[in-house]
C-alpha cells in the first residue's frame, strides 16, 4: 500500500518498503545507474532491481517487477537515491546554541543526514546523548542515528593522571554507552596511555588538538600512538616545521583572546614547508601508513576568509534561532565569536591558509590516506544541516570530484565509524539509510541545500529546484520537506517568543 498522501512520517520499519524508479548513486564511487527499484525488508536492503547489464546478476526483470499489495511504496519518479549522509563531526548543540535538540535533528534529517558522530557530548553530558541515541534507534524520535563520543575526563571525580584512573574512567564511559573519546590534548604520558587503552578496549578516538598542547603532542605523535582521527588541522603544520619548533606568535598574543588565537592561525600554514617539499611529502607518507583519518571540517573556519559571506548565508533568515544568533555575535563568552575587528589582511591570510590546507588534504587522499567529511555546525555562523552541504562544496573546491565527495560522505565516513558493513552505501544487506532528491546532485551540489537552488529563465523568472525530498532511515520514511518546514516554524516561534533579531 502506498504511503498515504500528506503523511510526512512513517516510522514503521517492519515489513516491505519499495523505492521505485530511481537513479542510484550507491556511495562506493561507482557511477550512477538506473532506472532501479530498491526493495527493503525489515530495514535492510534485500534486492536492487535494474535492467540487465553485462556482469550483473540476473534477477527479476525490471519491466516485470510490481510491488505487492501490502508493500509501502515511495515512487522516486526518476529522481536520485543516495546513501544517507554521515556527518563525521557533529554537535547536538548546547543550550546557548539551540533551545531544543529536536530542531537540530530536523535540520540534519532535512539534509539527508541519517547518522552523526556526536563529537563530545557537550550538551547535558554523555548520558543524555546515549539516551537520545537509544530513542533514535527505536524510532521514538525523528533523528539521525547517533554515535556518542565523550570528551576525555568529562565527569571524572579526580584528575586523570595515573594509568589506573585513566583505565577506570574509560571503562566507565564505555559501560555507559560511549562509542568513542574526544581529546583536546593532555600531558604526553596521559594522552599516550589513554589512546592506547581506548584502542585496546574498542573505543574509537578523535582529537581537536588545543594549541596549548601542540608542541608536546602534535599529529605525528597522535598517529604513532593510534589516534583514530584528527579533527580540523591543529597539529598538522606544526609537525612539519623545519626551521622552528613553536609557531611564531605575536609577542602580545593571548590564547584566551580568541581573536588573537584565530588571527594567528591565519599565518600557520605559511610557517610550514611549501607543498612538495621533502618534509611535506615524508610527513604525508607517514600519516598514510599510520591509518589515521583526517576530518578537516573546512566549513568550520570559512568565515575567517570571508566574513561577509558567512554572515549573509541566505538560510540564516529562516533557520538561525535568536539564541544561536546571539552565540555567533562577537562576544567573549562564546567559542568562535571572535570577529571583533576582522580585517582584509586577516581574510587574505586565511585564504592562503585554505589553499595550502586543501592541497595537503587532497595530496594525503591521493596517496591513499583516509579522509572524512564533518561540519562542526553550531559555531562561527555555521548552521546545522546547511553546514554539511557547504562542506561538500568546499571538498569540491579542494579538488575532489562529486563522486569522490559522495563516497567520502557515506561509505568512507562509515568506515571511520567501523560500520561499513551496516551503512554507507546502497547495497544489498545494508541498512536502508537513503535520501531521495528530484535532481542530480552530482551536477550541482547546491541542490542538496534544504532551501534548494535558484535558477532563472531568460525572462528573469526565478524557480527553486532541489532540496532532499524523502529520507529513509533504517526503513522509516520521513518527508524531508515537511521536516525542514517544521524547523522553519520552530525558529520563527522562538524568535517571536524571545523578540530576537539577527546579529
Amino acid at each position: 500500500m502506498p504511503i498515504p498522501a500528506g503523511r510526512s512520517v512513517d516510522l514503521e520499519s517492519k515489513g516491505r518498503l519499495v523505492v521505485m524508479n530511481c537513479t542510484v548513486v550507491d556511495g562506493t564511487g561507482a557511477p550512477a545507474y538506473g532506472p532501479a527499484h530498491i526493495v527493503v525488508e525489515d530495514s535492510k536492503i534485500v534486492e536492487i532491481i535494474r535492467p540487465y547489464v553485462p556482469g550483473a546478476r540476473e534477477g527479476i526483470p525490471f519491466e516485470g517487477f510490481a510491488p505487492g499489495s501490502d508493500d509501502r511504496v515511495v515512487d522516486a519518479e526518476g529522481g536520485y537515491v543516495l546513501p544517507g549522509f554521515i556527518d563525521a563531526h557533529a554537535h547536538i548543540g548546547g543550550e546557548k546554541q539551540t533551545p531544543d535538540a529536536q530542531l537540530v535533528y530536523d535540520l540534519w534529517i532535512a539534509h539527508g543526514i541519517t547518522t552523526v558522530r556526536e563529537a563530545g557530548s557537550l550538551r547535558n553530558g554523555l548520558d543524555f546523548v546515549v539516551s537520545e541515541a537509544g530513542r533514535s534507534s527505536r524510532n521514538e524520535i525523528i533523528a539521525p542515528s547517533i554515535e556518542p563520543y565523550v570528551v576525555f575526563a568529562q565527569g571524572a571525580a579526580e584528575e586523570l593522571t595515573s594509568p589506573a584512573s585513566i583505565d577506570a574512567w574509560l571503562e566507565d564511559v564505555k559501560g555507559r554507552g560511549a562509542a568513542g573519546v574526544k581529546f583536546f590534548g593532555a600531558r604526553p604520558d596521559v594522552y599516550r596511555h589513554a589512546l592506547q587503552r581506548a584502542r585496546e578496549m574498542g573505543l574509537l578516538t578523535m582529537c581537536h588538538r588545543a594549541q596549548t598542547d601542540v608542541l608536546r603532542t602534535n599529529v605525528r605523535h597522535s598517529a604513532r600512538w593510534g589516534l583514530t582521527s584528527v579533527e580540523h588541522a591543529y597539529g598538522i603544520p606544526e609537525a612539519m616545521f623545519i626551521d622552528k619548533k613553536i609557531q611564531e606568535y605575536p609577542l602580545d598574543y593571548n590564547y584566551v583572546d580568541e581573536q588573537d588565537r584565530f588571527r594567528a592561525l591565519g599565518s600557520l600554514w605559511r610557517q610550514a614547508p611549501e607543498p612538495g617539499h621533502p618534509a611535506w611529502s615524508a610527513f604525508i607518507d607517514e600519516l598514510v601508513d599510520s591509518g589515521i583519518t583526517l576530518v578537516p571540517t573546512f566549513v568550520a573556519y570559512v568565515a575567517s576568509r570571508d566574513l561577509t559571506h558567512a554572515k549573509g548565508r541566505p538560510w540564516h533568515t529562516d533557520f538561525t534561532t535568536g539564541v544561536l544568533s546571539r552565540f555567533f555575535t562577537p562576544n567573549r563568552a562564546s567559542h568562535g565569536a571572535y570577529f571583533f575587528d576582522w580585517t582584509t589582511e586577516d581574510e587574505v591570510a586565511w585564504r592562503d591558509n585554505y589553499q595550502r590546507w586543501m592541497a595537503f588534504v587532497r595530496e594525503f587522499y591521493l596517496r591513499g590516506g583516509k579522509v572524512a567529511i564533518g561540519s562542526d555546525a553550531g559555531f562561527i555562523y555555521n548552521v546545522f544541516g546547511f553546514g554539511f552541504v557547504e562542506e561538500l562544496e568546499l571538498f569540491r573546491e579542494a579538488g575532489f570530484s562529486p563522486l569522490e565527495i559522495v563516497s567520502i560522505a557515506t561509505l568512507r565516513n562509515a568506515e571511520l565509524l567501523q560500520k561499513e558493513s551496516e551503512i554507507g552505501s546502497v547495497e544489498v544487506g545494508k541498512d536502508a539509510d537513503l535520501l531521495i532528491i528530484r535532481d542530480n546532485p552530482l551536477r550541482n551540489l547546491k541542490l542538496l541545500y534544504g532551501t534548494g537552488h535558484a535558477v532563472y529563465s531568460d525572462e528573469g523568472e526565478k524557480r527553486c529546484v532541489g532540496g532532499v525530498e524523502t529520507v529513509v532511515k533504517k526503513g522509516a520514511v520521513i518527508d524531508a520537506r515537511e521536516t525542514l518546514e517544521r524547523a522553519r516554524r520552530a525558529v520563527a516561534a522562538e524568535r517571536a517568543d524571545t523578540q530576537s533579531e539577527m546579529y
